[in-house]
């Protein structure tokens, strides 16, 4: 008979003691049990004790986190929050060296619980660690481990970056400025100060004058990623939180410091592999980097403004080799509409009229601009071939120039915030100072050829603005190295090629629809669905690791989930890292039986997701995420690291249930499988036999049924 739900068995270690093996039951107080525990070693005082986990993060265990305990738990007997605050705080203000860097170097662990910060925090220790580090007496590992601690408990958000001193915050700055010092108080500094940034609007203005971007440039040439890392995301802190007047300065003040040029030769092009949170962090910087176009894209042309005016002139000077004006103004404005009309404006009186639309606005005839002063002979050989058409086929260039840059400024997101979890940055974008308009050059050519191989009219503009949207984000897909290979790209990318691309992905869907092939495919259907239930298992078998989503997303946290293999069992365990390959059972310490689970939930759905609700989670992560729940009232919470990975975990557990698998990888891969196996079997139809007819009776007609075994 199963124990009592409410019954866990667990094992309790004390130092230097035979471990005691007991059925703590969960309805009883906390402080009951802990009782029981000590006078089961002749303990005095239980009050001054409290239960931790003896593997993992050893946190503390409180009324409010019992709930996770599991059968077969080791916990530890351990001294209290507040006990153990206490004496931390005495060590560390302690004359012996030694003594107060093992206490600091205990600090630093136990920071990381949020039990304990509490009591430490309410004790004043937050103003401790800051006195220690303004005293500026602390080097080495005795600063690093203070550094750590103080980052630690602040990242519990339970007192404010406020109250963060100008005297603190010139000492952590003087690290990061320093030439020479030691790479994890550097990498704590640098954390710390990213923080300030974030979280409090005054002290970015005290970061922002002891911190200049082009300090920490730098950091960014040495070879230490990490280093790398933090010095990247303290730059888009101080990006994302500067006044939007201040934004251009910046982006001054970094190109004439040569960040593009320092990243792309010492991060993308290094001899290192690119991780994860670097990705992240130079996806952002690309974002908000776009994003200082975001003015000029929603900025409308005023028509009556002559300096603006002045460049549409420009571009038809430009593009007519500064023809001589004809003396006499109707002349002059017949001649003018006549040009505007072949550089393809809609409005040929006032062309001005058609950058009033937001977006692209203004930004259009920056690009324009551009690409005319620029790219000159390329601007003029499109305009002027496309002007002496008479057969309807002629490419508008500046209708073209004015939708395309609305479409680039979607596919990029121009003038959104970073996506949370997106590492989606792209590499030919740090090879050119100017790679946004060289970007659009490269893309206005590529619908000016798409134009020419459709055979495309005035009718056909969306048709034509749909397949280079499509072209563009294909190519873009293939993460193209450099401005070059996307060319490249793109000229693999024809309109022939589109259309074979389309054709070849919608034969999974629309195959053949005759009555026997249709029976065909609903008999071949069970097996696959059983193979693609047998595929997702083995996936879970295998198992998969998932990114600690916390407060501070550059101190990455590991998880690790695998099915048993005989599906009965779920075990997952905390990583101190990413792993390579396969995690033992023996390193999961937790499980949950499969009879226990009751559901699969998705997306705002999820638990951890409607917690988590007040800090803005963007539409990726809720994309990503998915919860197990299961007896009693329990959950465990899922983000997945990618489409893929949550497709086969949501697949996965609905199999395990018993449930449909309805997620959009197992759709597609039904639709190509069961395509695959059709078209095989109807190759063996192709190679049968008919054998001979037999002679025909007189006066009857003759008829021959064939039956195929479709099987």
């Amino acid at each position: 008979m199963p124990p009592p739900a409410d019954i866990v068995k667990v094992a309790i270690e004390w130092p230097g003691a035979n471990a005691q093996l007991i059925e703590m039951d969960q309805k009883r107080p906390l402080a009951s049990i802990i009782r029981e525990v000590c006078d089961g070693w002749s303990l005095s005082g239980s009050e001054q004790f409290a239960l931790r986990y003896a593997d993992g993060p050893q946190l503390y265990i409180t009324e409010q986190s019992r709930g996770d305990i599991k059968n077969g738990t080791i916990l530890r007997l351990a001294i209290s929050p507040a006990r153990a605050a206490r004496q931390l705080l005495e060590r560390i203000q302690s004359h012996g060296i030694d003594a107060r860097l093992e206490a600091l170097k205990e600090l630093a662990k136990l920071s990381a619980d949020p039990t304990f910060a509490t009591e430490f925090i309410n004790m004043e220790g937050i103003g401790t660690l800051a006195r220690l580090v303004e005293s500026g007496t602390h080097f080495g590992e005795m600063l690093a481990f203070t550094l750590t601690a103080f980052l630690e408990l602040m990242d519990h958000s339970i007192v404010s970056w406020d109250l963060i001193s100008l005297s603190f915050i010139k000492q952590i700055a003087g690290y990061v400025n320093q030439p020479m010092v030691d790479v994890s108080i550097l990498q704590r500094s640098l954390a710390i100060l990213e923080s300030m940034v974030l979280n409090s609007h005054s002290l970015y203005h005290r970061v922002a004058q002891e911190i200049t971007v082009g300090q920490l440039i730098g950091h960014l040439q040495v070879s230490n990623q990490e280093i790398q890392t933090y010095a990247i995301a303290l730059i888009n802190a101080l990006f994302l939180k500067a006044p939007e007047d201040r934004r251009q300065e910046m982006a001054s003040t970094l190109a004439q410091k040569h960040l593009r040029s320092i990243i792309l030769n010492h991060v993308i092009r290094g001899n290192r592999p690119i991780k994860a949170e670097m990705a992240h962090q130079l996806y952002v910087l690309q974002v908000l980097t776009f994003n200082l176009l975001e003015e000029r894209m929603m900025t409308k042309m005023d028509p009556n403004d002559q300096t603006q005016r002045d460049v549409i002139f420009e571009l038809r000077k430009i593009a007519f080799d500064g023809e001589n004006d004809p003396t006499g103004t109707e002349k002059r404005k017949a001649m003018y509409a006549k040009d505007y009309k072949m550089l393809g404006f809609t409005n040929h009186l006032n062309p001005a009229l058609d950058f009033t639309q937001t977006p692209p606005g203004m930004l259009a005839l920056d690009n324009m601009l551009y690409m005319a002063k620029v790219h000159q002979d390329t601007y003029i050989r499109i305009v002027l071939e496309n002007s002496s058409r008479e057969d309807k086929h002629e490419c508008p260039f500046g209708r073209c120039a004015i939708e395309l840059t609305r479409v680039l400024c979607e596919i990029l997101q121009v003038g959104e915030l970073p996506n949370e979890g997106c590492n989606d940055y792209h590499p030919m974008f740090f090879t050119h100072d100017r790679a946004w308009e060289e970007f659009f050059c490269i893309c206005i050519q590529l619908l000016n050829k798409t134009w020419k191989e459709m055979r495309a009219t005035a009718e056909d503009f969306n048709k034509v603005m749909q397949v280079v949207r499509e072209q563009i984000t294909r190519a873009l897909a293939m993460k193209p190295s450099s401005l070059d290979q996307l060319k490249n790209k793109l000229r693999g990318l024809s309109y022939s090629e589109i259309l074979r691309l389309r054709q070849s992905e919608r034969m999974s869907q629309d195959d053949f629809q005759s009555p026997p092939i249709i029976e065909l495919r609903e008999r071949i259907q069970p097996e696959i669905l059983e193979l693609i239930k047998q595929q997702r298992l083995n996936r879970l078998c295998e198992g998969s690791c998932f990114r600690k989503v916390g407060n501070r997303r550059r101190q990455e946290k590991f998880w690790f989930c695998r099915l048993s293999l005989n599906h009965k069992v779920l075990h997952y365990g905390d990583l101190d890292e990413s792993p390579q390959g396969e995690v033992p059972f023996e390193m999961l310490s937790d499980k949950i039986p499969v009879s226990d689970i009751k559901s699969v939930v998705t997306g705002k759905d999820c638990p951890h997701m409607k917690e988590k609700s007040a800090l803005k989670q963007n539409k990726e992560v809720l994309e990503l995420a998915f919860s197990v729940l299961y007896d009693p009232d329990e959950t465990l919470n899922f983000v997945a690291p990618n489409k893929y990975e949550y497709c086969i975990w949501t697949d996965g557990l609905c199999a395990l249930l018993g449930r449909e698998m309805g997620s959009d990888l197992t759709r597609s891969d039904l639709d190509t499988l069961i395509s695959m196996e059709m078209k095989l079997r109807l190759l063996d139809l192709e190679n049968i036999t008919i054998p001979e007819a037999p002679p025909p009776v007189p006066k009857e007609p003759s008829s021959y049924n064939f039956t195929y075994n479709y099987s």
